[in-house]
């Protein structure tokens, strides 16, 4: 798996914070409230979100593998980072506000999330790491584009290992804005809604997935050259 690959869902991760900050912002803020920001409360919690990451990555990668042994390693290898890079052009269409396409990939994990979503509700209000930590443990299943995006490119690893690796640098990428989120709470939704950040991210996502699908014409053409 190329180094570049981790630093590519990095900076997806970080990118698309102002979708990270709309899909979670909410919960966030939440654990501001009271006796104001403490950033133990948002470490646990973004710490068990993470880590949810890393297992739905596993799962993703243990996932391609078994796929890419019974199908023959290149042409499932070629579709699914092609779907990735798709995920990614409709990722950057749907932050610039061109299409809500990217909406219905979110539909596919509701029925996930409504046997999980009322667990949540024993951690709140998290006044507690130990009501954090579990919180941000479930809140990492909410069905999420741009986490469906990361795990299709975690597939292509063919690797349970390589897989987790690469949604924990994901995830990584997605906890600044997080972390701002809670600590600063409304200013930075208020900044993340901003028409000129979300079209410079979203440009920025798209670059990504054209980039990754213009790789894979280039690699098609001299396979068959």
């Amino acid at each position: 798996m190329p180094e570049s690959s981790y630093l590519a869902l990095f900076l997806i991760g970080l990118l698309g914070g102002t979708h990270c900050v709309g899909m979670c912002g909410g919960i966030v803020s939440a654990l501001s409230m009271g006796a104001g920001p403490r950033p133990s409360l948002h470490l646990a919690y973004n710490a068990g979100r993470i880590i949810s990451y890393g297992v739905a990555g596993a799962l993703a990668g243990a996932v391609g593998g078994a796929s890419l042994l019974l199908s023959g390693q290149l042409p499932v290898r070629i579709i699914l980072f092609v779907l990735a890079n798709l995920m990614l052009v409709a990722l950057g269409l749907y932050l610039i506000g061109v299409t809500r396409a990217l909406a219905f990939t979110e539909r596919f994990g509701q029925k996930l999330w409504r046997h999980l979503q009322p667990l949540t509700r024993r951690y709140l209000p998290a006044s507690s790491i130990a009501q954090a930590f579990p919180l941000g443990l479930l809140w990492g299943w909410l069905p999420c584009g741009l986490v469906y995006s990361a795990l299709v490119t975690a597939m292509t690893s063919g690797s349970a290992l390589h897989g987790a690796g690469l949604m924990l640098a994901f995830g990584v990428g997605t906890l600044p804005n997080l972390l701002l989120a809670g600590l600063l709470a409304v200013r930075l939704k208020e900044y993340a809604a901003k028409p000129f950040v979300r079209l410079s991210a979203g440009l920025l996502v798209l670059a990504f997935g054209l980039w990754g699908l213009y790789n894979v014409m280039r690699l098609l053409v001299q396979s068959g050259g």
